[in-house]
């Protein structure tokens, strides 16, 4: 967006208000965050694992079956925690964490923001715009 066009509106909101859905967006951008670490584990837990796969045919053809079998039996099909797999906490953060946060935030900001994001950020933008408008430049 150029200087040119016009400011993005800005809900007239409380010094409060604007403070509390700029912490909420924030903390729901934070979550988002640790919801990609978890789906780097997930992808970097499922690389580990196919080595692992990889390792069991290894030692299979070395004659080293008793390792092969623990490897197919025990280490291949254990959950990350507990019996669940990486998956399952993936979908489980996302269905239980990030819907929750993200429907609380939606609902808020459609009551006392007239659905509008960002609200700390555009009301920085319109004052910054307003002061470059309104200074006079020299060199």
């Amino acid at each position: 967006m150029s200087v040119d066009e016009p400011t993005p509106t800005v809900p007239d909101l409380t010094a409060d208000e604007r403070a509390a859905l700029h912490a909420i967006q924030l903390g729901i951008e934070h979550a988002h965050r640790a919801y990609a670490d978890l789906l780097g584990c997930h992808h970097r837990t499922g690389h580990a694992m196919d080595r692992f796969a990889a390792a069991e045919e290894h030692l299979r053809a070395a004659g080293h079956d008793e390792y092969a079998d623990e490897i197919r039996d025990r280490l291949l099909p254990a959950g990350v925690v507990e019996d669940r797999w990486t998956y399952e906490l993936v979908t489980a953060y996302q269905r239980n964490l990030l819907n929750e946060l993200d429907a609380f935030e939606t609902g808020l900001r459609d009551e006392i923001a007239d659905g509008v994001d960002h609200v700390a950020e555009r009301a920085q933008q319109r004052a910054w715009r307003e002061r470059a408008e309104s200074e006079e430049w020299t060199e």
